[in-house]
């Protein structure tokens, strides 16, 4: 398993757009506003009645309440039913948005993401200038609820698929599955099937004030018990209608289905839902038994943290004894550095977005002789000069006669070191273009890894210039 950069531009919405409904919990109104966001920055709530207008990330980690939907808690502020909202978004490919609230939870609708799709659509999907990531699977990773049974499983395929499978043990809804081959798909699909429930859950629900915001045009309601005539007249009222009735099919008659195995695809577009709090785009098949909002947060926290430990130590597959692309005199004909101060001497990789470049840390390096001669560590500073050089072959590589380019440093951020690199270690650097190359200028994320671990990590950024 692996963090691959994609050929794949991030993608975010072109306008700002608004809808207004009832909140299923809240019963009150509430305004959502999806507005653009900047590559990397992912997919996140504003709560604009609070004060200071606090963001909360899409983000596994602030899951804290997956009864009735999936919730978000971060500093004491709360986001409730998320699932919806960001299935529509990764539904439409979108990496980076902004989703405003002036309320806890978005408003209800029809209990789908469809109406969230169309405004969506509306808004216009917007390309950035910055290549998507994604996380390879290549072994299977599960989750398993003892004790409900539910399962959810990714294993490796070509592109993201998702796959349910739900088994109410009841008559009126009986063994049901849906599957999303292609993301593509999800607007003509999945987008439009509705949340559902049960006769005896909207009867607790409505008896303990739980459903406010509810009415029979948002859910579908499987009636898995006889209805006495006292419960048909407390529906009857609860939902202002002048008469409800069961149709054949075992569901109330408030709506016809759109699918017949919508239960099954409402249940994948939770799925797609709680899994966006990953952050990380999967390429993987997953596959979900009986899914429900903890397990599929769950599921999403063991794979957000098997990411963050395969990005921290995400060492790059080269085997060291083979010949390699470039060796150090073919470096010096591109790099115009010079030992002591040529800090790479072999380059196994180089592609159009990224660069992989190597070197044998020695006692004979020159910085030895004052940092630390009695305890030589290699400077930090140095290990980043390394990652840029290596940085610097990359944007070299775009111009026909890199010998009359000098590469410039223009920013460095989130530098951070890890571990100490000492003589006769091997330095593994890896730079990915963050953006694309643009005027001679070079933004990349460079990582350098020692004894199979990474080392340093940096964001840079750089510029080549003509000689005069």
């Amino acid at each position: 398993m692996g963090i691959v950069n994609t050929e794949i531009k991030q993608k975010t919405i072109k306008d700002e757009v608004s809808l207004t409904g009832v909140g299923l919990h809240t019963g009150k109104d509430v305004t959502i506003t999806f507005k653009p966001a900047p590559a990397n920055s992912g997919l996140a709530f504003k709560r604009v009645d609070l004060e200071g207008t606090p963001l909360i990330e899409a983000d596994a980690n602030y899951v804290t309440n997956t009864q009735r939907g999936t919730c978000l808690e971060k500093n004491g502020v709360t986001i409730q039913t998320s699932e919806h909202v960001l299935a529509a978004l990764v539904g439409l490919d979108v990496d980076n948005a902004i989703i405003e609230l002036n309320a806890s939870e978005p408003p209800i609708m029809d209990g789908s993401s469809k109406f969230f799709v169309e405004a969506l659509e509306k808004a216009k999907i917007l390309e950035l200038d910055a290549f998507r990531e994604e996380f390879v699977i290549t072994d299977i990773v599960s989750y398993v609820d003892e004790e409900t049974g539910s399962e959810i499983l990714v294993m490796p395929s070509k592109e993201y698929q998702i796959t349910t499978m739900v088994d109410f043990g009841t008559k009126v809804l009986g063994t049901q599955n849906a599957t999303l081959n292609h993301i593509s798909d999800f607007k003509k699909d999945i987008s439009d099937s509705r949340t559902f429930s049960f006769l005896h859950e909207i009867e607790m629900l409505l008896e303990h004030g739980l459903i406010k915001g509810g009415d029979l045009n948002n859910a579908i309601v499987y009636v898995d018990k006889a209805l006495s005539t006292e419960t048909m007249e407390k529906l009857r009222v609860a939902f202002n209608k002048e008469s409800i009735a069961v149709k054949p099919n075992g569901i109330l008659d408030n709506l016809t289905l759109h699918h017949p195995n919508e239960a099954a695809r409402h249940k994948l577009l939770d799925v797609l839902g709680d899994l966006a709090l990953i952050g990380t785009r999967i390429r993987g098949k997953v596959i979900a038994n009986k899914p429900g909002h903890y397990v599929n947060t769950q599921f999403a926290k063991k794979l957000s943290k098997i990411i963050k430990n395969e990005r921290r130590n995400n060492v790059p597959n080269i085997d060291l004894n083979k010949p390699p692309l470039m060796d150090v005199i073919q470096i010096m004909a591109m790099l115009p550095h010079r030992q002591p101060f040529l800090l790479i001497d072999k380059v196994f990789e180089l592609t159009d977005n990224h660069v992989i470049a190597t070197k044998n840390v020695t006692m004979n390096e020159e910085f030895f002789k004052g940092h630390f001669p009695g305890a030589p560590v290699m400077p930090g500073v140095l290990i980043v000069e390394a990652m840029a050089q290596t940085g610097g072959i990359l944007v070299l590589n775009t111009v026909p006669d890199p010998e009359n380019y000098l590469t410039f440093f223009m920013k460095m951020d989130n530098v951070k070191f890890k571990q100490k690199v000492m003589p006769g270690d091997t330095l593994i650097f890896k730079c990915s273009l963050i953006t694309p190359i643009r005027r001679g200028i070079c933004h990349m994320q460079g990582y350098a890894y020692s004894n199979g671990k990474l080392c340093a990590e940096a964001e840079l950024m750089a510029q080549i210039s003509k000689v005069k």
